[in-house]
């Protein structure tokens, strides 16, 4: 009888180190797992974190700026001249584009989004497209989703009143006629509602 307990406490003894070193293992294998699993987790989160701190779109950032606008007038796209001086009690935001441009194309759908939405503000939008025919610049803007005026300018007299020759370009004029805000880039949502609403807001 004793033999037998003595050899069960030696056999008990023997798979002792053996199941704590397996319990070892399968720990390890677990927290493995566990730090496979929490570490992809992280990454994505940083890398959600990162997308969410920058804006939706690209934009560039606008540069403050204090001169008085300049004098401008062209022909809309249907033919009429209309001039700068014709806004000047609404906040006006100057695009300068192309229909060949691609970032002009890219933001014009957040541009119109944000004249609807500000436009019974005294906001408005003139976009001059800068060296198309009248008729390619009309055909473009029946097949978008423009709604703002559309100026044409055959000679890049906005350009050169601006004295900027990259596009897209935007200039934001405030009520009393000065350009407050210069951009040179695509503009996003964000951007907009950061720099130009304050704008809309003041009397």
């Amino acid at each position: 009888m004793s033999k037998k307990i003595h050899r069960r406490k030696k056999n008990n003894n023997n798979r002792g180190p053996l199941f704590f070193v397996s319990v070892g293992i399968a720990l390890i294998g677990v927290m493995a797992v566990l730090l496979l699993l929490f570490g992809k987790k992280d990454s994505v989160s940083s890398q959600t974190a990162a997308s969410d701190s920058s804006p939706s779109s690209p934009s560039s950032i606008p540069s403050e700026v204090n001169y008085a606008a300049p004098e401008l007038s062209l022909q809309n796209i249907n033919g009429n001249t209309e001039a700068l001086t014709d806004y000047r009690d609404k906040v006006v935001l100057v695009n300068n584009w192309a229909t060949w441009c691609p970032p002009c194309k890219a933001e014009i759908p957040t541009l119109e989004a944000y004249y609807k939405a500000h436009s019974a503000e005294g906001f408005v939008i003139i976009g001059i497209e800068a060296g198309e025919p009248q008729s390619e610049v009309l055909q473009f803007v029946q097949t978008s989703v423009i709604t703002y005026p559309i100026w044409v300018d055959l000679n890049n007299a906005s350009l050169r009143a601006f004295g900027s020759a990259g596009l897209p370009n935007s200039f934001v004029i405030d009520r009393s006629g000065t350009v407050r805000l210069a951009w040179v880039g695509e503009i996003n949502r964000e951007m907009l509602e950061k720099y130009v609403t304050p704008l809309i807001a003041e009397n």
